[in-house]
């Protein structure tokens, strides 16, 4: 099959390739359910050296740039009590932390979550983290801007390999709010 984005060699419906991904992410899109068919959602075989976003870009297609989400968690505190959530915009931009994910999750403080426990919570590689099969409780803030999007390249939960998933999909994850202005240049 063809990629809807990008230059990519092999690209299969993402519920053909459920060996290849995290067990998270296989188990979501085995449950899958929402206006958008889970064998719309894309696997691509990527190679984890080239994951730059530069060297990514030079080799799959410049039109990635703009088509490109980041997943990210973070950690919201208040009174002693901690919040995990993941954010996701588009490459280009960044996580507004302090401002808009503070507010969103009620916060005192907010921050990038570390390494360790964003891997060790989502049983994600970290450099694939991805929306799709993360924990049920979690809150996931979409920027507007990814939701707008026909396609976007995200993570597949391991460093090898991206999902390209119909922006519209993001806003029908569970616990899913979509925010304008999560992501700032």
């Amino acid at each position: 099959m063809r990629a809807p984005i990008g230059q990519f060699d092999d690209a299969t419906p993402a519920p053909d390739r459920l060996d290849t991904l995290t067990r998270p992410v296989a188990d979501a899109v085995r449950q899958w359910h929402g206006s958008v068919p889970a064998d719309q959602i894309v696997y691509v075989d990527t190679e984890p050296e080239w994951a730059d976003t530069a060297t990514f870009v030079e080799h799959y297609g410049k039109d990635l740039l703009e088509r490109s989400a980041n997943c990210v968690v973070v950690a919201g505190k208040r009174g002693g009590e901690s919040t995990l959530a993941a954010c996701v915009v588009l490459s280009t931009t960044r996580v507004d932390v302090n401002g808009a994910v503070r507010r969103q999750l009620g916060a005192r403080k907010a921050s990038f979550a570390s390494m360790d426990l964003a891997t060790g919570e989502t049983g994600m590689e970290y450099g694939g983290i991805t929306p799709i099969g993360l924990p049920a409780d979690w809150p996931v803030l979409v920027d507007s801007a990814v939701v707008d999007l026909p396609y976007v390249l995200v993570g597949s939960g391991r460093r090898r390999g991206k999902l390209l998933v119909p922006g519209k999909a993001f806003a029908e994850l569970p616990n899913a709010v979509v925010l304008e202005g999560l992501g700032v240049a």
